[in-house]
């Protein structure tokens, strides 16, 4: 039968329906998408073999489960991707605050009106999206929120005195039967907060204002938190942990590869922008190093750590410069170029937090040494490596670029030239063209000229030319002159 046709009690139990937990129907509902070997976790990349198999392992276990890692390590995005291991549709008993099960009924509402219609109750279904409630601890959190309280108002229109159990109004949780209830940041919460879920965890039942509820809610938690709360604003109670079934640790993406698929999905880009600007592989593998950079720098604080959400919004701050520069030069399309890493910097500055020699340098300059160190990074693994000392300098392979530079009085890269403009001026430096022929010769035409500005780039950050700063660009020069004309 048809659920659309099943609008009564009687009419679900000649159904044959059988009432099922939220975590059975979770447990269920995971094995066979197991069996089947459908995703279970689609779009949540780099857990496959960590986080994902422990989340399965307490599902299957039927725990209350606590996500524990940095910012910015999916742990939301898991929780929410749980829905998806729901029943489409369950019943409920019709105008229900806490979502009772027709067949195992729990709130005094609906057992009166069982009782006063029998067979003919009203039943409702509910769609698996409505059965996710989500709650951001904060201090202002109250038992009241969360479990309920007494409600004057409805005392005074149904003419109940305050002894009545009626007159209560239900807090989010009981609200959440039969739900995944997710509560992020958990340490946030006050203690005598996080003390109230005691026996809703272990034992199901609830107290509000003096009357004992005993309400045997069916609903899944899952709590987030991230280890440096314990420290900045407070802790997860001891015997509240003791109650979670399953305590799993999260990381961030532990390759570069998966880093930029991260990336891709996120990032919020139209067709327009993405038709507009070509973005180079090598550009791509940068903006994710420079990620990786900051979580092992030494000017930024590593307990707190440095979410994904960076790389994506720089990512969107990248072709975002690459598409201004188009607008203002008049043209349809464009390339990235190394110089539009600048344009990243906002996106840096407010997503790390600075240790001491960190704000001493200033959110910016660190955001621009990261760039570097990225480059610096990178480098190798396209050219070859750069020695600090060298014995014989006109047999380095960049010898006859370092002269060229020597010879000219300095070189500008304008931030808003057009294209051709932009490969005008690096194809006037005929060594940079030997050098991509000879150590990146298979390199798409449409990432040579991103290969030599790279080159110009890791000759700065291997201290073989100098890089400044104008009003409208970037010159390069040779280190010694440039040294000497300071002098």
């Amino acid at each position: 039968m048809k659920i659309e046709n099943i609008k009564t009690l009687g009419e679900l139990k000649k159904s044959g329906y059988q009432s099922k937990s939220i975590k059975n129907e979770l447990r269920d509902n995971l094995r066979d998408k197991m069996k089947s070997g459908k995703p279970v976790f689609e779009g949540v990349h780099g857990f496959e073999n960590t986080v994902i198999p422990e989340l399965e392992r307490a599902i299957l276990s039927r725990h209350n489960i606590n996500l524990l890692g940095l910012r910015g390590q999916a742990k939301t995005r898991l929780a929410r991707k749980m829905i998806e291991l729901l029943d489409e549709y369950i019943p409920i008993i019709a105008g229900s605050e806490i979502n009772d099960d027709p067949l195992q009924p729990i709130s005094r509402f609906a057992k009166d009106i069982i009782a006063a219609n029998g067979e003919a109750t009203p039943i409702q279904w509910i769609h698996r999206s409505e059965r996710f409630f989500e709650k951001l601890a904060t201090p202002d959190v109250t038992v009241a929120d969360l479990i309920g309280d007494v409600d004057p108002i409805k005392a005074a229109n149904l003419k109940l005195s305050y002894a009545d159990d009626r007159v209560i109004h239900f807090g989010m949780i009981p609200r959440a039967n039969r739900c995944i209830f997710v509560i992020n940041e958990l340490p946030d919460l006050q203690a005598r907060i996080q003390v109230a879920l005691f026996n809703i965890l272990q034992e199901g039942d609830i107290q509000i204002r003096g009357f004992k509820v005993r309400m045997p809610l069916d609903m899944q938690f899952v709590f987030t938190a991230n280890p440096e709360d314990y420290t900045n604003r407070g802790s997860i109670v001891t015997p509240l942990k003791d109650r979670i079934g399953s305590q799993i640790l999260t990381h961030y993406p532990e390759s570069i590869g998966i880093a930029k698929t991260i990336t891709h999905q996120e990032a919020k880009l139209d067709q327009l922008q993405s038709d507009a600007v070509y973005v180079p592989s090598l550009a791509k593998d940068l903006l994710e190093q420079i990620s990786f950079e900051a979580r092992e720098s030494e000017y930024i604080d590593a307990k707190s750590g440095v979410s994904a959400r960076m790389s994506i919004t720089a990512y969107e701050n990248l072709l975002s410069t690459a598409e201004r520069r188009a607008l203002l030069s008049g043209t349809e399309s464009t390339s990235v170029r190394l110089s539009d890493f600048m344009g990243i910097i906002p996106a840096i500055t407010g997503k790390v937090e600075l240790v001491y020699e960190g704000e001493q340098e200033g959110a910016a300059v660190v955001a621009q040494h990261l760039i570097g160190d990225a480059i610096h990074t990178f480098f190798p693994a396209f050219f070859p490596k750069i020695e600090k000392l060298e014995r014989d300098a006109s047999a380095s392979p960049y010898a006859k670029l370092l002269e060229w530079f020597f010879a000219e009085t300095g070189f500008e890269l304008l931030d808003d030239a057009s294209d051709e403009a932009y490969q005008k001026q690096l194809d006037a430096i005929p060594p940079l063209e030997e050098l991509i022929q000879k150590y990146q010769p298979d390199c798409l035409q449409s990432d040579k000229y991103f290969l030599k500005e790279f080159v110009l780039w890791g000759l700065v950050e291997y201290d073989k030319l100098s890089k400044d700063r104008v009003a409208v660009g970037y010159q390069f020069k040779d280190l010694y002159s440039n040294y000497i004309n300071k002098l």
